[in-house]
């Protein structure tokens, strides 16, 4: 297979610091309202009657956990394909980039993303998204965000290598169901994590995303 540059993602160390959020907007010193690396959170469940006291509760079922969202750099990028300029495209090791000087900022890739990776800049008028840091790959160094995990959550590496080192994971709540677009993400998965579309949870931080 062609060579893919892909995030890992262990949702079972991550403790929703943000860190990698806050690292990627300090690093692309991005405005207000803009965000290319999202945490989202998600939880469910409730107490439990007592097996014959109706009146008390005692157990539960609750369960939370998070996860670290950015541009997939997808394998069948939906952005690519929707984009009517040939603004965005596809580099030789899968990193999905935007020609600002070609973006005419009609947002159909934004639309068209699943995972709400292209964000449009009101005041330049054009789509911005992750870059996977390329130029700190330029210079040997790992994105920003990856070096910015307190908890190692976050890694980065060839598609095959993560696969064969951390499984085939690719979609838990709250991400889409992982065939629309093929993301180049593996996961180990949260233990209390939920396939994506079969989840009984919802996001607990929807406003911040």
């Amino acid at each position: 297979m062609a060579k893919q540059l892909a995030f890992h993602f262990d949702a079972s160390a991550c403790n929703g610091c943000k860190a990698c959020q806050i690292a990627c907007k300090d690093k692309n010193d991005l405005p207000l309202g803009i965000n290319w690396r999202r945490v989202a959170q998600y939880g469910g469940g409730g107490w439990l009657p007592h097996p014959t006291r109706p009146d008390l509760v005692v157990a539960n079922n609750i369960y939370a956990y998070s996860m670290s969202v950015a541009c997939m750099h997808c394998e069948n990028p939906a952005c690519v394909q929707a984009c009517p300029t040939n603004a965005l495209t596809k580099r030789a090791d899968g990193v999905v980039l935007i020609n600002q000087d070609q973006c005419v900022g009609c947002r159909y890739c934004e639309w068209a993303c699943p995972y709400g990776a292209p964000q449009f800049n009101e005041a330049k008028g054009v789509m911005t998204k992750c870059t996977f840091c390329e130029d700190l790959l330029a210079q040997g160094q790992n994105p920003a965000c990856v070096d910015s995990c307190p908890a190692r959550a976050l890694a980065y590496g060839e598609l095959s290598e993560l696969r064969a080192k951390y499984g085939t994971e690719n979609a838990i709540e709250p991400l889409p169901a992982a065939n629309l677009t093929a993301p180049a993400l593996v996961i180990t998965p949260h233990r209390h994590a939920q396939a994506s579309s079969k989840g009984t949870g919802h996001l607990l931080n929807g406003e911040e995303l």
